[in-house]
């Protein structure tokens, strides 16, 4: 592998640690030494098509759930996938693993974050700074402190990053991105997103949740690593007479873990923090969007304390902006509306839409430009395409005018639809996402424009997303025009501040 900053500073951590009375190494060959911090759910689905990529070997697995190791094993069993993973050494809390990776115990070079949202920064950051590179599920994080801190490290210490929005490598994410950039549909001032989620516990019903009897704790349940950086608390199983007339309570009926999480303000992002990096993944890039100037809320349904609300709509007005694709053309200032809590936009907003479709998605984005109109699927990997007059949409692969768009993007050979592998479970992502992040780290690859690094979703683009964002998950928490000042990273309101930096429990700082 390609020698870097992170070799210097794991062979100081081998001497260190062989003065100390020996080491032990797992991981041979010149395949990335991987290390998955979350092994079932979405885990599973990052680890794996890094190691069936054959670029990558697992040498470590943490959970704080122990059970999930069996039950990830049972999945390979399932999908024929002949590996043992029980062998691997094994960690229930990740500051042991950081332990054993300082002083060279075990040799790491990367590592996958697919924990709840309030440990990524956490796991990270203290990765990133032993010199792993880290390949982080979305959100990348869960504050803006957390954000800065994620981008100055990963620059200090010059490792590899990746956040988790897999459709990124997909051709229609990169091809969506290149027509939008040519400015076809001429200035885009008005952008509507939206999602089918929360399918997990979010509004009053949630937030009343927490006040039930303690539990007694799973065995195999490390309560304390699961907690980490979140103020202590006691365990509570799962919720008893809730499921009626709240689908998310009947989907997940538990409380925190194993998924009830996200929709917790100490734990997860809610609807918007979750889908947004999907939802807005091609009209970021394709808009160019950077700085956000506010942030309000003008619709929220069972707002609360503890929890995200059931349903709302958020409004994000984002500044304007010189285009690099298109050097002397001020790009104009864009309002965009995200809506979660399965609304949709008005029908009579996007009649192409309608017209071509029967109907308005659960989810996706639409994108209102003076010369014409652009829908894309929940994750930007469908793209299409209405000019002025036109009254249907065409894919973009199809409409002649998006067609006659010079190529600017490198995509992936190897990038794939995702594919789901059992029902109820979920999905094994067979796109390059996973081998752009292993090959970044071997300096295989092209450099990206707008990453200016081999990662097309590495800090330089998954941070300024990631900011407004955060904006928008504040503007859920706190009433009234939140303005946003991108140079000194502060609200122009109190409450909202007192939100941009998180609760680090004593033991966890990082």
């Amino acid at each position: 592998m390609k020698s870097s900053r992170k070799g210097f500073i794991r062979s100081l951590a081998g001497l260190a640690a062989m003065g100390a009375g020996g080491c032990f190494t797992f991981g041979r060959g010149d395949r990335i030494r991987l290390a998955a911090v979350g092994v079932g759910g979405k885990g599973f689905s990052d680890w794996l098509p890094m190691v069936e990529s054959g670029k990558a070997e697992l040498v470590a697995l943490c959970d704080a759930d122990f059970r999930q190791i069996g039950a990830a094993q049972a999945r390979l069993n399932k999908l024929n996938k002949h590996r043992n993973i029980m062998g691997i050494p094994f960690y229930s809390d990740y500051r042991r693993l950081m332990d054993d990776i300082s002083c060279g115990r075990i040799n790491v070079d990367a590592m996958t974050v697919s924990t709840p949202d309030h440990m990524h920064a956490a796991i990270a950051i203290s990765a990133m700074k032993l010199g792993v590179s880290v390949y982080v599920q979305k959100p990348l994080v869960r504050t803006h402190w957390e954000l800065d801190l994620f981008s100055r490290t990963a620059r200090d210490y010059g490792v590899v990053t990746q956040m988790g929005n897999q459709a990124s490598a997909l051709p229609g994410v990169r091809r969506g991105a290149e027509v939008m950039r040519s400015g076809i549909i001429g200035d885009v001032r008005e952008v509507h997103a939206w999602t089918d989620r929360p399918v997990w516990p979010q509004g009053l019903k949630a937030a009343s949740s927490v006040n039930g009897p303690a539990d007694e704790i799973p065995r195999g349940l490390d309560w304390n690593a699961w907690l980490g950086v979140a103020e202590e608390r006691p365990y509570r199983g799962r919720l008893s007479g809730t499921a009626k007339g709240y689908d998310p309570m009947a989907l997940c009926p538990c409380i925190y873990h194993p998924f009830s999480w996200r929709g917790f303000f100490d734990f997860g992002a809610g609807a918007f923090g979750d889908m947004a990096c999907h939802n807005l993944n091609m009209p970021f890039r394709g808009l160019e969007l950077g700085s956000v100037k506010s942030a309000e809320c003008v619709l929220i349904e069972e707002k609360n304390d503890i929890a995200f609300p059931l349903k709302s709509t958020v409004k994000l007005t984002y500044a304007e902006r010189d285009s690099k694709a298109r050097p002397g053309v001020r790009l104009p200032e864009c309002v965009l509306y995200w809506y979660d809590g399965q609304q949709v936009p008005s029908a009579e907003l996007m009649p192409e839409v309608v017209a071509t479709m029967g109907a308005v998605p659960r989810s996706g984005c639409f994108i209102i430009g003076s010369k014409g109109r652009v829908f894309t699927n929940d994750n930007g990997s469908k793209c299409y395409l209405a000019l002025a007059g036109e009254k249907k949409l065409v894919d973009f692969t199809k409409h002649e005018a998006a067609m006659a768009v010079e190529r600017s993007i490198p995509f992936r050979s190897d990038a794939k639809a995702t594919m789901a592998v059992e029902s109820g479970a979920a999905a094994v992502s067979a796109d390059g996402h996973y081998v752009e992040f292993l090959d970044a780290i071997n300096g295989v690859g092209p450099v990206f424009g707008d990453t200016n690094s081999r990662c097309f979703a590495d800090v330089a683009y998954s941070v300024p997303l990631m900011e407004g964002i955060l904006c928008g998950c504040v503007a859920q928490r706190v009433p009234g025009l939140l303005k946003w000042d991108a140079a000194s990273r502060q609200f122009d309101v109190a409450a909202a501040n007192d939100l941009l930096r998180p609760y680090v429990r004593k033991g966890f700082e990082f």
